[in-house]
């Protein structure tokens, strides 16, 4: 069959790097209606773009939000990764490397489903105790069961050590004794130290009633006195033990029941933060999970209601929020959202979002392919998908598994994916105390899709990132730091081909002049810009 002169067309306007795909290679349908799409809206794009839209943001002078912590940035990992005890551990230079890259002081959180189907062996010769009987759901894990051990725990410490980063322990609830979580949890404590932050008992407790406990009388109140008998078991045999929880998937409101009965407890275990899960969306066969609905305004509107109800129960407790387990789609990814520059856009405006609302952090899921699928059923919805639209095995290769894996491993190499730098570019805020203005509100009034976040860092420069999530139009923003500065702005750039390319970069740009305390820039559509001012 001869391929037409426009689908040829189409192939090379969407690939970015000028090599023209092989004209009689198959591609998706889904593939071709895409490039297709990009083809015939690229004039008008490039009309739209030699007009730039205009907005001047007014950054004021003092910092009066909540400062955003140096180990901000996260990522999630299932505890299952612990079957491979090299994967974790100081003779992994990749995986060491990606870390260090992506957050000099980062939180490791070790969780996820399969973590209830973990069990503690100590030593070699210790037996696999009984286990509980469970349901099988689809996209739960299926009760396939496996031992933690104390070679694993180990190199995990000296990984920590190599990375500089800390971690927050999942120890499972639904299948495990009070007896066994105090055990692993003094072996842990004591062989990771002082980069243990604290322990999460159970993963995603809020849905249980699906195949771990009697769905007739589950909830936040049965949840809170079963994770009072682990906790207080794990604090008789390490007294200075901290505690994050609930860890729900989505029911968020399960913070606010449990901030209301903790005033009841008598010498409550010391939790210091209040955890929830959030994916955008899934899974990756629902077509509602696209990149327009990921980066339009109304989701982050979602996110900020779900931050309003979580931090009002931490404050109730004396405790922190931080989002332990999250991505673009749940169950894994989808091929050509979560694997695209659209997630960089994305996972920078949802972390900075969080900070400005006091979050303690944000781990963003990820591992092996393997750790994942066996957490979500056995297999990844993504991989159905393509198979599904014709690619071929050796296609399907190429995306990272899982599709929505901040850190992926193609063979032995590691590589950080498009919505790790996303994490990394929020994350260069770090440490500094953000700027409470409406940013956002101004530039969303001119009905371009973008975001803003100011803060003063430690350095003592005021630093403003701009995520144009636009996929037709470019700012052109005059920032006006005052009358009285002076100098020039140091600027870089979040950015790639398009927003579905499978690559981002951050690069420095040539530095701006300010003039009267103000200067001009432009931000492309589908771009991040970091500026700085000392």
């Amino acid at each position: 069959m001869r391929v037409q002169p426009l689908y040829l067309a189409c192939i090379a306007e969407a690939n970015p790097t000028g090599v023209l795909t092989n004209p009689m290679t198959t591609i998706s349908r889904r593939t071709f209606l895409a490039t297709t799409a990009l083809t015939v809206a690229a004039t008008r794009l490039r009309a739209q773009a030699s007009n730039p839209t205009q907005v001047t943001l007014t950054i004021p002078a003092e910092a009066t939000g909540p400062q955003m912590p140096v180990d901000f940035v996260g990522l999630s990992y299932e505890v299952q990764q612990l079957t491979d005890p090299s994967f974790f551990s100081a003779q992994n230079a990749g995986l060491i490397r990606e870390c260090k890259a992506l957050s000099p002081h980062g939180v490791l959180r070790l969780g996820g489903n399969t973590s209830e189907f973990g069990y503690w062996k100590p030593t070699p010769e210790s037996p696999e105790p009984e286990h509980p009987q469970t349901r099988e759901v689809v996209g739960e894990p299926k009760p396939q069961y496996y031992a933690v051990t104390a070679e694993a725990v180990r190199n995990l410490a000296e990984f920590l050590k190599a990375t500089g980063w800390t971690c927050l322990y999942g120890i499972g609830m639904g299948t495990n004794t009070p007896e066994r979580a105090a055990a692993e949890a003094e072996f842990v404590a004591k062989t990771l130290g002082s980069s243990l932050q604290y322990f999460q008992i159970g993963n995603e407790v809020d849905l249980f009633d699906r195949h771990l406990r009697d769905p007739k009388t589950w909830s936040a109140k049965t949840y809170l006195d079963e994770w009072l008998t682990l906790a207080r078991a794990i604090v008789a045999r390490v007294p200075q033990a901290k505690f994050g929880m609930p860890d729900v998937a989505g029911k968020v409101e399960w913070l606010t029941e449990i901030a209301a009965l903790w005033p009841s407890i008598q010498n409550p275990p010391h939790v210091t933060t209040l955890t929830h899960h959030y994916y955008f969306g899934g899974p990756a066969t629902n077509p509602e999970v696209n990149i327009p609905n990921l980066l339009k305004p109304e989701t982050m509107a979602k996110v900020q209601r779900t931050a309003d109800i979580a931090t009002a129960a931490a404050d109730k407790m004396g405790a922190r929020v931080r989002m332990t387990e999250g991505n673009t789609c749940y169950r894994g990814g989808k091929p050509g959202v979560s694997d695209v520059f659209a997630a960089a856009l994305w996972a920078a405006d949802y972390a900075l979002l969080l900070a400005s609302n006091n979050y303690s952090g944000v781990n963003l899921h990820g591992g092996t392919g393997k750790s994942v699928a066996n957490s979500v059923g056995g297999f990844l919805p993504g991989d159905v998908m393509l198979k599904d639209e014709g690619e071929t095995p050796e296609q399907i290769a190429s995306h990272p598994h899982p599709f929505y894996t901040p850190i992926a491993t193609f063979g032995s190499e590691y590589r950080l994916m498009p919505v790790g730098y996303g994490l990394k570019f929020a994350g260069s805020l770090s440490g500094a105390r953000l700027i409470k203005a409406d940013l956002t509100r101004a530039l969303q009034a001119t009905g371009v899709d973008a975001t803003a976040y100011a803060a003063k860092q430690t350095s003592g420069e005021t630093a403003v990132v701009v995520l144009n999530k636009d996929a037709s139009r470019d700012l052109e923003l005059t920032l006006d730091f005052g009358s009285g500065r002076a100098g020039r702005v140091n600027v870089e750039t979040l950015h790639a081909p398009a927003l579905e390319s499978r690559e981002a970069r951050i690069e420095p740009e040539k530095g701006r002049a300010v003039s009267g305390g103000k200067v001009t820039l432009t931000v492309s559509r589908a771009t991040g810009m970091r500026i700085s001012l000392a």
